[in-house]
């Protein structure tokens, strides 16, 4: 298979035979699809409201009878000509006859529509970058330095010398440029990016009529690179922008076509290229580095036993090890993130396992977008060398929950408050159908987390703080998941979660990042360890469990990542774990800051999977190294790759990869729904019912409902949902709260809903019964960590307001974990923890009005304050908190 820069050289011949033949400038192309969203520490989530227009990576070339040079290769190759003088000054005369390309093309943009113009040439030693940006809406120096978040030019560059590059090394840099930058000093400019300082780049902006334009000087040699200014000598190039309307960014144009995953910030593979092109010269080769080819392999014959599903499983992973090289072991350790795969390294490299980060979905967002993005992935992976299938993995936490149209379970805290087994092997069971419509058989699911601490930002995905409740629940949903035969079509591979002790740790002990207590310190001792923590994976073990992810935590000093004590010891030698151990999102790097050490402390330690999730390359390499120089062993390599395998083969990943486009009917069915809807109604938890208010009666004469999250899927449904944050908002399909009640109440009921929670004219004569639904705004991981767990102020304002003009109030609290209500609960007649329900609020409605009983009872001890915080629940009177552990009444106490 050609490499992407193989296909641009060819197509660099064509179209110099085309312009020579011809005369004509080629024509623009448009790519089909569009990236959807930055998802790491630079930049943060997009707002929900960006929509698949976000990307518009096509362009118009000026026609090249009015340039200096050819205009090169749309959305690939821009010829950069030289020798040009170009002045910094906003003045944009000095760049007439430099090839411009303007995105989105102008027949496509509508009047008023932002459009960016950019050019790019050379003369002795600088290379200059333009952009003529229209925007009549400009929004800079609002985000702090967040200036990919607004209005804003980026321009990157790849002068390292490697073109495949997937990480940031010397010699790559993005520049970020803010239009708030307009009239400002060189001294006094302000610039954003990657390595950007390395650039050491001088910036003009000016503002016009139509928006604003920047001009850019970058010097062809510094201390970070030698850039050759030689007629076909090529560097990686790339040009965003970046456009907000009014608040955060809702828009993303895109230069190269390779960049259809917005990843250009971390990835510098998916840059197009810069060629300079000397003016008079007619045609060009590109000095294109050519790709290493390897030695010739044997051809694999069909009937190598390895492809033979009548062998034993053991006899056929044996075949085909020893099939396999050392960079082919290796690469089936690797686990890479879709949006920083260049894709023909699937095959080239035969990659083990690919996944999709909270946010990671396909424009547009459907279940069948989602089977042909990685049915295209597995096609790839089964074109390599000896074909061995992808293992592809979600955060499917509660319901197939990255993929808009899939029903949502509750979270794993409400699930803990139903308490029931049966119930979660039919949700593991329904989630599993859902995933293979999709294509995946991997989910990163359940978290078997005990929970300490509910300040901690993952709580909700504990099903309790209680051992022996996780335990049960964690057991029966792996067997939902994987059913009574890992290889039969309808099954995925569960992976119980974080090994071990991620819900002990203690508040203030994390290092990463604003976290205070995610990815933090497990200070117990191994006795509180093995009584707390570890039970529920002996469980789950003997549930049938291949695979578990290891915790970013720390305890005795170690990160768990590099624990080979516990590891190896304990997990894979007392406890008899058979399956393979796969590393949290760039867990391994946080062993130590020297990567080498650290991938070899993880290897050595017990990990078999590395969830790199970005640099694969340099992931690869190093394991390659760190063979060679003898620090890990090959027996080691083949122990990893060994029990990869044999868990693909258990999965049947090799008799069936793809997605089963039979099973897309039942992708968020009325019967899916059904048993989501008996999930949320036995999730609830009624904390008070003074006067017996609940059950509500469905022939009120009216009823008054306050909230934001009384009519909103997004809060209802938290983090994890569709993005890795959540959203609020209309994310997916759903019946929220309100609908619920609206579709329960008699005709003849009146509900009258106000956000606000402002009811200035209710009726006389008759009591006015309201229902208050309020709570947290979503949040995962360790964005979710708070010292606070009050109520949003604007909540607060809805329960006052309504507090003063109602009769009867009934609260329906919304959240992740309990939070402290001490001082209000006295102002209200009712109070139902409903917890994170997801889609299908009719089960909140069916127990308000009675057509399902109460029958939960809290998973969590409720706090009166948050210096009671964490219990010591060995000494903790029954009375100290607001309500203990198992509370919960029936309607009529």
């Amino acid at each position: 298979m050609l490499t992407k820069y193989g296909r641009l050289a060819i197509t660099l011949l064509t179209v110099l035979f085309i312009l020579v033949a011809c005369g004509d400038a080629e024509e623009s192309t448009t790519p089909e699809s569009a990236p959807v969203g930055e998802e790491t520490a630079v930049p943060a989530d997009l707002p929900a409201e960006e929509t698949a227009e976000t990307a518009v990576p096509a362009e118009e070339p000026v026609a090249a009878s009015n340039q200096l040079v050819p205009s090169g290769v749309p959305g690939e190759i821009y010829y950069a000509p030289f020798p040009v003088a170009i002045v910094l000054d906003g003045d944009l005369s000095d760049w007439a006859g430099v090839p411009q390309v303007t995105m989105p093309e102008l027949s496509a943009a509508v009047q008023g529509a932002t459009t960016i113009t950019f050019a790019a040439a050379a003369d002795g030693d600088t290379l200059y970058l333009m952009a003529d940006v229209a925007d009549t809406n400009v929004v800079s120096g609002e985000h702090g330095t967040d200036y990919w978040n607004e209005d804003s030019v980026e321009f990157y560059l790849n002068a390292s010398g490697d073109l495949g590059l997937t990480s940031y090394k010397d010699g790559v840099a993005q520049i970020t440029v803010p239009p708030l930058n307009a009239g400002r000093a060189p001294e006094e400019v302000v610039l954003g990016g990657v390595q950007v300082d390395m650039a050491e780049a001088q910036v003009q902006v000016a503002l016009t009529e139509t928006g604003y334009v920047v001009e850019t000087a970058v010097p062809l040699k510094n201390r970070a690179w030698n850039i050759q200014r030689e007629h076909g000598n090529v560097i990686g190039f790339q040009v965003h922008l970046n456009s907000a309307s009014e608040g955060d960014r809702n828009r993303k144009v895109i230069w190269s076509i390779f960049d259809m995953g917005d990843t250009s910030y971390q990835n510098p593979s998916v840059f197009g290229q810069l060629l300079f092109f000397e003016i008079g010269q007619s045609d060009v080769v590109a000095n294109v580095p050519e790709p290493t080819l390897g030695p010739e392999r044997p051809e694999v014959p069909a009937d190598a036993p390895y492809k033979n599903p009548e062998l034993p499983i053991a006899e056929r992973v044996d075949d085909l090890l020893a099939r396999m090289s050392l960079m082919d072991k290796i690469a089936q350790m690797t686990l890479v993130e879709k949006n920083s795969i260049n894709p023909d390294d699937i095959t080239t490299l035969g990659l083990g396992g690919l996944l999709s980060g909270g946010g990671g979905y396909p424009a547009p967002n459907t279940p069948e977008s989602w089977a042909a993005m990685v049915d295209g992935f597995q096609a790839a992976a089964l074109d390599a060398y000896l074909g061995v299938p992808l293992i592809y993995g979600v955060d499917a936490v509660h319901g197939h929950s990255n993929v808009v149209g899939t029903v949502i379970f509750p979270h794993n805290i409400g699930l803990g408050a139903a308490n029931n087994p049966e119930l979660m092997t039919e949700i593991g069971r329904i989630t599993a159908v859902e995933m293979i419509a999709t294509g995946i058989y991997w989910n990163y699911a359940p978290a078997v987390s005990v929970p300490q601490d509910i300040r901690w930002g993952r709580t909700y995905e504990g099903y309790s703080e209680n051992t022996e409740l996780v335990t049960a629940l964690a057991a029966a949903y792996v067997r939902g998941l994987q059913g009574d035969d890992l290889a039969a079509p309808d099954t995925v591979l569960a992976t119980p979660k974080h090994f071990v002790g991620d819900g002990g740790a203690v508040w203030g002990s994390s290092t990463t990042g604003s976290y205070q207590i995610d990815q933090g310190v497990t200070d117990v001792d191994e006795e509180t360890l093995r009584t707390v923590h570890l039970p529920p994976y002996p469980a789950v073990i003997e549930a049938g469990a291949q695979n578990i992810m290891i915790s970013y935590s720390s305890w005795g000093g170690l990160k768990m990542h590099a624990q080979q004590y516990l590891i190896s010891d304990v997990l894979r030698g007392e406890l008899g774990f058979p399956g393979f151990i796969v590393s949290d999102w760039a867990g391994i790097d946080q062993i130590t800051n020297d990567y080498y050490e650290a991938v070899v402390t993880a290897i050595n330690a017990g990990v078999d999977m590395n969830m790199v999730p970005y640099d694969y390359n340099r992931f690869i390499n190093t394991v390659l190294e760190a063979v060679e120089a003898g620090d890990i062993s090959e027996e080691r390599i083949d122990e990893a790759v060994r029990s990869i395998l044999t868990v693909k083969y258990e999965l049947g990943l090799f008799e069936h990869p793809f997605s089963d486009a039979a099973l897309l009917e039942q992708v968020g069915s009325a019967e899916h729904r059904l048993v989501a809807r008996e999930a949320v109604a036995q999730s609830q938890v009624l904390l008070k019912n003074e006067g017996n208010l609940l059950p509500l009666s469905p022939e009120l004469p009216a009823l008054y409902v306050g909230g934001t999250a009384a009519n909103d899927i997004g809060i209802q449904s938290g983090g994890w949902t569709i993005e890795w944050q959540g959203a609020e908002g209309e994310t997916t399909v759903g019946t929220t709260i309100l609908q619920a009640i609206e579709a329960t109440v008699s005709d003849d009921t009146a509900v009258i809903y106000n956000e606000f929670g402002r009811f200035e004219e209710l009726p006389t004569g008759e009591p006015a019964v309201c229902l208050a639904v309020v709570g947290e705004r979503p949040y995962a991981e360790g964005q979710g960590d708070s010292a606070d767990l009050r109520l949003p102020v604007s909540d607060l304002r809805v329960l006052q307001r309504m507090e003063e003009v109602c009769d009867q109030l009934a609260v329906v609290l919304i959240s992740g974990r309990p939070l402290i209500i001490t001082d209000l609960i006295d102002n209200w007649d009712t109070l139902v923890a409903a917890w994170l329900p997801g889609t299908e609020g009719q089960g909140v409605a069916d127990v308000l009005f009675g057509e399902r009983p109460f029958t939960g009872k809290l998973p969590y001890t409720w706090p009166r304050s948050v210096e009671q915080l964490p219990f010591d629940f060995a000494t903790l009177d029954e009375a100290a908190p607001l309500f203990p552990f198992g509370y919960g009444l029936g309607e009529t106490e």
